[in-house]
């Protein structure tokens, strides 16, 4: 995002991520502001991320989507070892991270990943 307060508020929500976890209340609010800041920029993608994630967040108290995986798993492949080691708090971290920089074209794949992610949960 190239919106100086988005970028404060995906900070805010980082620090806030380590210091005291996924904490529902503050964090969806929070979420729910930065979606504002995508809507205004209009990136639909984000828009719906973000929206899916809070949601998701609403839902299960937690965010249970794992993080992706550096390299795309071959057809078959089970071992999910880099994914299942990382705490909702680092998944949530990531994603978040990936809405900071919308300009590489691995952050919006990402994101998309998180999306289908997220919608099929």
């Amino acid at each position: 995002m190239e919106n100086t307060k988005a970028i404060q508020l995906i900070e805010k929500i980082l620090k806030n991520l380590d210091e005291t976890g996924i904490n529902t209340d503050s964090l969806i609010n929070d979420i729910k502001e930065l979606r504002g800041y995508a809507i205004e920029q209009k990136v639909p993608l984000l828009v719906k991320v973000l929206r899916y994630t809070y949601e998701h967040i609403e839902e299960h108290q937690s965010f249970l989507i794992p993080i992706l995986d550096d390299e795309p798993l071959e057809e078959g492949d089970d071992d999910f070892e880099n994914t299942e080691d990382a705490s909702p708090v680092e998944s949530l971290k990531y994603l978040l991270a990936l809405a900071g920089n919308l300009n590489n074209k691995g952050n919006i794949s990402d994101l998309q990943e998180y999306k289908a992610l997220l919608m099929a949960y």
